[in-house]
């Protein structure tokens, strides 16, 4: 509708006009809180369905919120009142009767057990426009073919699984797709969409100092001591890129040690190497990950990632990679189902270079740690441009309870469950096993009076590792 039409409705400021009147196909916006990114969002979409109720056509939209609260505050803090709104002003232009708001269930049929069921909320109007508002998961997502608005995106659970699900929906049809949040990080796809070097987004930013400027009623330097806090204001209200606090290998660090000569087999320059190997069940990743020492600095050779292989072929990619490489020390996951896996390891490459790890909180966190220090020592040569490699690195977050104990988790928004970081940590943490490289030494043929000094030669053999 035109901007007159909108202001009959309610007022909206300058972004909040540019940001409705802007139409691409793609759009996202990286907006401030209190500054109206779902008010104008909202403003939108039912701006859309009335102006197809004038035209006698149909407009379909969905909105996926970060949960069941969220999308009911959506439906009726601001789809509601502005249909309200909208038909009050255009009802004699329009046939049928009112728009009806309702509360369903929307089911998602699943590969094993019972449907899944969420809770929808809808506004249908006379013509057969819909807005229907649901939390978001990769059910919700591809469950229809509509317009789409992705809100406080950020903040999905999932995000990168709600992605994959909902991008083949709406790449057909030429439907139109809203992406708006404040920042949560980097560890996340809303970062990556905003971040990505395209053409294909439209891109709107609107930090607090903009948009006060632009009309905005809010007093910054209240709300600035209101929060007391500088990283959150600053992430919040002046949308800076903030790495999690509690993750514990941030993307800086990441990055900072990654290398375009990492990662590549056809690199090994045939010195010892360290291997770390994390055990697969059912849907998560068999990772191996070959280290190999060059100087003071671990260099990564390869990843091996697979998902839903068999323990038979599991043992043959290890066994493919003892053969390739010079392996000293291979680290196993034993916890849980990996005990035979390292029992089978021990009795073909030698018990002497495969080990076997046993997870617990003090291990991990020991692993972790190791491998932390490594990486800020810039002693780690990681892959780079590896985007899922990343995730699955930064998916560590490090919590301490209410007794003090630190616990390392994954995140859950990862392709897997932080698999990768796990096999990396477990090579470093293998390196750390003294090694020295075997040498030879002849003992001088003997005189008749040399028997203390052939005992002098040969004692003490067993205190020098791997010295012969």
């Amino acid at each position: 509708m035109a901007d007159a039409a909108l202001d009959r409705v309610v007022k909206f400021l300058s972004y909040q006009r540019a940001w409705i009147a802007d139409q691409s196909r793609f759009k996202i916006g990286m907006f401030s809180r209190q500054t109206g990114k779902t008010f104008s969002t909202g403003g939108e979409c039912a701006d859309d369905c009335f102006q197809s109720w004038i035209e006698d056509r149909r407009a379909r939209w969905v909105i996926l919120s970060r949960g069941e609260r969220q999308a009911a505050e959506m439906m009726t803090e601001v789809i509601k009142p502005f249909t309200q709104g909208f038909y009050e002003v255009y009802n004699t232009l329009l046939k049928g009767g009112e728009p009806r708001f309702e509360e369903g269930e929307f089911r998602a049929p699943q590969e094993k057990g019972p449907d899944a069921v969420y809770k929808s909320l809808e506004v249908k109007f006379p013509n057969g426009s819909r807005i229907t508002a649901l939390p978001a998961n990769p059910d919700t997502a591809r469950g229809f073919s509509a317009n789409v608005i992705l809100d406080e995106f950020a903040f999905h659970a999932k995000s990168r699984e709600i992605w994959a699900a909902l991008f083949p929906v709406i790449s057909k049809s030429g439907l139109r797709l809203r992406v708006i949040s404040t920042p949560n990080g980097k560890g996340n796809k809303f970062y990556e969409l905003m971040t990505a070097e395209d053409s294909v987004w439209s891109r709107h930013v609107v930090d607090i100092y903009e948009a006060v400027r632009q009309g905005l009623d809010r007093d910054i330097d209240a709300l600035r001591r209101g929060m007391a806090d500088e990283d959150a204001w600053a992430q919040e209200y002046e949308l800076k890129w903030l790495d999690e606090a509690t993750a514990w290998l941030s993307y800086d660090l990441i990055n900072a040690n990654e290398h375009p000569a990492a990662g590549l087999p056809g690199m090994y320059q045939g010195g010892p190497c360290f291997v770390g190997v994390d055990i697969a069940a059912r849907n998560d990743l068999f990772v191996i990950w070959v280290m190999e020492q060059v100087g003071d600095v671990l260099w990564t050779r390869e990843v091996i990632a697979r998902r839903r292989v068999s323990f038979a072929e599991q043992d043959q990619l290890l066994a493919g990679v003892m053969t390739r490489y010079r392996v000293v020390r291979c680290a196993i996951d034993q916890t849980g189902m990996g005990e035979k896996p390292v029992e089978d390891a021990k009795r073909r490459h030698g018990a002497g270079r495969v080990e076997g790890v046993l997870f617990s909180n003090a291990t991990k966190l020991d692993l972790a740690t190791a491998l932390k220090e490594a990486m800020e020592e810039r002693r780690a040569r990681l892959p780079a441009g590896d985007v899922v490699l990343r995730a699955d690195l930064h998916a560590i977050q490090s919590q301490v309870g209410i007794t003090g104990t630190r616990r390392l988790v994954a995140d859950g928004d990862t392709d897997g469950h932080a698999d990768r970081f796990w096999a990396a940590a477990l090579a470093v943490g293998a390196s750390r096993t003294t090694y020295q490289p075997y040498a030879y030494r002849p003992v001088p043929k003997a005189g008749p009076d040399d028997d203390a000094r052939r005992l002098r030669l040969t004692s003490g053999l067993g205190g020098m590792k791997g010295v012969f």
